[in-house]
């Protein structure tokens, strides 16, 4: 399908329609049933369609945006070099079955300086908020903006991004957002490296390396379910492990589920979380217990 992106252009309904303009988003969606939305920043990958495949399952109409946010992109990471992979993308969106790609420009969202935002409270500024000051601000206030936008019943984030998942499930529970927030499972590569536009920065020799990420997750992971509850212990000798082969770290948590609070005792469903670099790309990752 080839298709190009024109501001203000609807693209007939027997296909996957392309929107720019935020008045036109909304009126494309009357008596299209339930919709469900799916926010990505583009440059997709078999992770992002899955979640359009999941997508379908829970409605009658699949929105897709692309909106690369300049919000969430903090002093250190690069805005400019972002993969831009527009036409790429909208293959396989519609290929996908995707109907609707809401695909903004700034000017489009941004039309002057925002200066109201969202600001999610403490939980932004633990695990990978520590890290990333400022990023879950982003996130939040464009996925509000982008939810006022298409007007979903539905929304799909990927669980890899376990931390973003619950702050965007907490700011619509406490918003009041007709919204159901759907987790979509993380895709992983055969050797169990979580799918990431970010692998494709890696190195022959750092892909080969890169699942060890995950391994030591699994490792975390059989622990706990045996028994193991020295949960500090666990994380360090996984830091460790990743340390001897090259990784710089910025954490292994052992966290709830819930609220991503160190675990109190009980029965509460816990999450093994994760961040570490290799080379210069920085990878996330999580398991659930």
């Amino acid at each position: 399908m080839a298709v190009t992106q024109a501001p203000n252009t609807l693209i007939p309904l027997n296909a996957m329609q392309i929107i720019s303009a935020i008045a036109d988003q909304r009126s494309a969606l009357k008596g299209r049933g339930r919709v469900v939305f799916v926010p990505t920043m583009g440059n997709l990958h078999a992770g992002h369609i899955s979640l359009m495949e999941q997508a379908r399952a829970h409605g009658d109409t699949v929105v897709a945006s692309i909106f690369v946010n300049r919000l969430q992109f903090g002093p250190n990471d690069d805005f400019d070099k972002y993969p831009r992979t527009f036409q790429a993308d909208c293959d396989k969106l519609a290929a996908a079955g995707v109907s609707v790609l809401f695909a903004p420009t700034e000017s489009d969202l941004y039309p002057e300086p925002q200066e109201y935002t969202v600001e999610p409270p403490a939980i932004q500024n633990i695990l990978d908020g520590e890290f990333r000051p400022g990023h879950f601000r982003g996130v939040a206030t464009v996925v509000l903006k982008l939810f006022n936008c298409v007007q979903p019943q539905a929304a799909v984030f990927g669980k890899k991004d376990y931390q973003q998942l619950m702050v965007i499930r907490n700011m619509t529970r406490q918003l009041a957002l007709p919204i159901d927030i759907i987790g979509g499972e993380t895709v992983r590569a055969e050797d169990g490296l979580a799918l990431s536009s970010r692998n494709g920065y890696l190195s022959a020799a750092e892909r080969a390396e890169a699942p060890r990420l995950y391994r030591l997750l699994n490792d975390i992971r059989s622990a706990v379910s045996g028994g193991e509850t020295n949960y500090l212990d666990l994380e360090n000798r996984a830091i460790s492990g990743l340390t001897a082969a090259g990784w710089k770290t910025d954490y292994v948590a052992v966290r709830q589920q819930s609220d991503l609070a160190p675990p109190k005792g009980g029965n509460a469903a816990l999450v093994v979380l994760a961040a570490s670099r290799l080379g210069t790309t920085r990878l996330i990752d999580n398991i659930e217990i």
